[in-house]
């Protein structure tokens, strides 16, 4: 675009584009929608050539995708130096699996009754060959953008469930859970992968659970709630995860096939001090034992947050007071473990 005085006057052409854009049009007797990504990158403070200027702006385009896309975005100094180390995160990430540079940890879940534990959640994490540990948190949006999430994900499950069958062979029975990322639900002929992973590592189907986020069974409810289904009937448990920092409606509880809630974390930091937190966590528990659901309170950091967890009559609770996550290989001690929470 020629004589743009400002940004903001290329930021408003960019608005009436996407608003054109998102007008539903019908083809072939249905009416379909669209949405779009755009990037800016204006002349001099962008570049002095059309060359760096289009390069500037696919670099914004992408940023605006990663921000949840049907957005706009405006090229910022160092934008292209991210995208390119991006670019060679997920050229890594696409080897990280042939090369064996994935593993999983286990993190407990403590029945507040007893203090023993009932569950383990599997947690992945990617050691990389120059840069060491990635967090999670950058490497797993990456995974599900480029479509490797499936594999990955397969992966995972098929460890997880391995590992478990060795626990229950050898020790005290352990319920492993696993999380299934809201793409891994647009993957065709999901339910039947997780029962073949179940009969080719033996594990039996009621010592799995699939920790779902609200936004996974949101995004399609009637055919996650199939998927979803199908794995309930063959007597695998399924947990609803992160609840409450989501959609969080009552009505699509009760159609789910969900018998565990998992407390986000956020709640229980604010537990303490009363108020808010409280009171989500209080309305939280007595809605989901209505329902007879079992609750995990995750990120529990303290004694005086179990105690207070549990008389709340909390059923699971999950964080670093009791163990950070663990390699499979001290599982089996802390499963001879039990920890006192009182009243």
């Amino acid at each position: 675009m020629r004589d743009i005085g400002h940004v903001q006057d290329a930021v408003a052409i960019a608005q009436r584009i996407a608003q054109s854009l998102r007008v539903p049009f019908v083809l072939e007797g249905r009416e379909l929608n669209l949405a779009a990504s755009i990037g800016i990158a204006c002349y001099p403070d962008d570049g002095c050539d059309s060359a760096t200027l289009l390069k500037h702006a696919d670099a914004a385009m992408y940023q605006a995708k990663r921000s949840g896309r049907n957005g706009i975005s405006l090229y910022r100094a160092g934008l292209t130096d991210q995208l390119l180390q991006r670019m060679d995160l997920e050229s890594s990430l696409r080897a990280a699996l042939a090369r064996q540079e994935f593993h999983l940890v286990y993190q407990p879940q403590v029945e507040a009754a007893t203090g023993r534990i009932r569950s383990v959640e599997a947690l992945l994490r990617w050691s990389h060959p120059t840069r060491g540990l990635v967090p999670p948190a950058e490497f797993i949006p990456l995974a599900e953008e480029s479509g490797l999430i499936n594999s990955i994900g397969q992966w995972v499950l098929r460890t997880a469930c391995m590992q478990a069958a060795l626990w229950n062979r050898d020790g005290p029975p352990v319920t492993v859970a696993v999380n299934l990322s809201p793409r891994q639900f647009e993957q065709p002929g999901l339910a039947r992968m997780v029962l073949d992973v179940l009969d080719q590592t033996g594990l039996a189907p009621q010592l799995l659970e699939l920790e779902v986020t609200e936004g996974a069974v949101m995004e399609n409810a009637d055919a996650a709630r199939l998927i979803l289904q199908a794995l309930r009937e063959r007597g695998i448990r399924i947990a609803l995860d992160d609840f409450g920092t989501g959609y969080s409606s009552l009505a699509y509880l009760t159609r789910m096939p969900i018998q565990s809630i998992k407390i986000d974390r956020c709640f229980v930091n604010g537990l303490l001090a009363g108020g808010e937190n409280e009171a989500i966590v209080r309305a939280v528990l007595a809605m989901a034992h209505s329902l007879r659901m079992r609750v995990t309170a995750e990120g529990v950091e303290t004694q005086e947050q179990a105690r207070m967890l549990k008389a709340l009559a909390c059923d699971l609770l999950q964080g670093y007071h009791f163990s950070r996550p663990v390699p499979a290989a001290q599982v089996p001690q802390l499963l001879q473990r039990s920890w006192v929470v009182s009243d």
